[in-house]
C-alpha cells in the first residue's frame, strides 16, 4: 500500500487520538504532529522554513519583546479558550509599549494523553486570533510530560514589535493632574473563567473580553494626545495596575467610583462571591494615562473604536509622596485602593 502524500504511513487521528510521549520524542510522531497539526493551522512562509529558528526580514527602529505564559484553567470558556488568549496577551504587552506588533514565537507543553481534536481546537482558534491581528506564528516549540504531570496544555508565546517613532511610554511618567482613561468594564474574563470553573449561572451570560489591543492602541497614538503610560491590567486587575504605576512615577491617584464601568452581571457575580471587580483580571482592556487637558479628546477617539466604546475617565494623578492610590466611593466616601494580597483568582490566564 502506497504512503499517503504526507509521506507519513497513516495520517495522524486527530478525530480519536491522544498526545503520547512519542509526540514529544524529537522523531517522526513529532513531525508529523507538527505538519498535521501546528503548521496546517499556522503555516506561514516563516514557519515553511522549517528551522530552528525563524529568519525574518531586516527591522528598522527600536525592538520591544514581550514573553507570557498561559496555564488558564479551564482551557476553553466563554469568549474564548487558550489559543486565542496566548495570542491576545502577547500582542497587548508588545503593543502597550507603543509599539507595533509583528511576530510570535509559541511554545507548547503538552500532557501526555490530551485529545488531539481538543489541541486542533486550540492551535485552529490561535490561528484565527493570529491572523486576525496580522501578527503571524512565525517559529515555536513542543514539549509533551507524562499524565498527572501537566495540566493538558500550556502556552507560552513571545512577541516582537517595532517601537513607533517619537513614542516612549512608561510607568514612571504619570505626573500629577493627568487624567485616568479605562478603555471599558471590568471583571469580564476573570469572571468568565470563575463562572466556568464553578459552573456557576447567572441570568445574563458572563464572556471574556480577551481581544487584541493593537488596533485600538493605534488610534489612540495617532490622535496626537500626550500619553504617559498605557497598560493592559490582567492578573491582580486595575487597582494592581494602578498601584504599579502609581509606585513607579512616585505619585498617588483619586479615582470615582461611580464612573469605573462594570457589566452587571460581572458586578453581581463578585457580590455573590465576596469579590472587588477591581481585582478581577482582564484580556481586552487597557489604562491610559495622558496629559489633562487632552483627555476628552482622547475619550473620543476611544470611544470611536470596536474595542473602547464604552472607554471613561475614571480618575486623576495626584502629588502624594506615599503613592497611595484611593477612590471616592459611590456614597461619597474615600477609600484606599491597595494592592492585591494573595491569589484572588488563580489560573486566570
Amino acid at each position: 500500500m502506497s504512503k499517503p502524500e504526507s509521506g507519513y504511513s497513516r495520517p495522524l487521528d486527530i478525530k480519536h487520538g491522544c498526545v503520547d510521549m512519542s509526540h514529544g520524542s524529537g522523531g517522526r510522531a513529532m513531525a508529523q504532529l507538527i505538519d498535521e497539526l501546528f503548521a496546517a493551522a499556522l503555516g506561514n512562509e516563516y514557519l515553511a522554513q522549517g528551522n530552528d529558528g525563524a529568519l525574518l526580514p531586516q527591522l528598522q527602529g527600536r525592538l520591544v519583546m514581550a514573553t507570557d505564559s498561559h496555564v488558564v484553567s479551564p482551557l476553553f470558556f466563554a469568549g474564548g479558550d487558550i489559543g486565542s488568549l496566548s495570542v491576545h496577551g502577547t500582542i497587548n504587552d508588545v503593543a502597550v509599549m507603543g509599539a507595533i506588533p509583528l511576530y510570535l514565537a509559541a511554545s507548547f507543553i503538552l500532557e501526555e494523553g490530551y485529545p488531539l481534536i481538543d489541541l486542533q481546537r486550540i492551535v485552529a482558534s490561535m490561528a484565527r486570533a493570529s491572523i486576525a491581528a496580522r501578527v503571524p506564528v512565525v517559529t515555536g516549540d513542543t514539549k509533551v510530560v507524562e499524565q498527572g504531570k501537566g495540566d493538558g496544555v500550556f502556552i507560552t508565546t513571545t512577541g516582537i514589535g517595532v517601537m513607533r517613532d517619537g513614542i516612549t511610554l512608561s510607568g514612571n511618567q504619570a505626573r500629577p493632574g493627568d487624567q485616568i482613561l479605562l478603555s471599558g468594564t471590568i471583571g469580564d474574563h476573570g469572571m468568565a473563567i470563575l463562572s466556568q470553573r464553578e459552573n456557576l449561572s447567572f441570568d445574563a451570560p458572563i464572556v471574556s473580553d480577551s481581544a487584541a489591543l493593537h488596533g485600538l492602541i493605534h488610534s489612540m497614538l495617532d490622535s496626537g494626545a500626550t500619553l504617559r503610560t498605557l497598560r493592559d491590567p490582567t492578573r491582580g486587575g486595575l487597582a494592581t495596575t494602578l498601584n504599579e504605576i502609581a509606585r513607579q512615577s512616585g505619585v498617588g491617584m483619586m479615582l470615582q467610583e461611580s464612573a469605573i464601568p462594570v457589566n452587571t452581571p460581572v458586578m453581581a457575580a463578585c457580590e455573590l462571591l465576596g469579590l472587588d471587580p477591581l481585582y478581577v483580571a482582564n484580556e481586552g482592556k487597557l489604562v491610559a494615562i495622558c496629559a489633562p487637558e487632552d483627555a476628552q479628546g482622547l475619550l473620543a477617539v476611544m470611544r470611536a473604536h470596536p474595542l473602547g466604546q464604552k472607554s471613561a475617565i475614571i480618575g486623576v494623578v495626584e502629588q502624594d509622596a506615599h503613592g497611595f492610590v484611593q477612590m471616592t466611593t459611590r456614597l461619597g466616601g474615600r477609600r484606599v485602593v491597595d494592592w492585591l494580597a494573595g491569589e484572588q483568582l488563580p489560573r486566570i490566564c
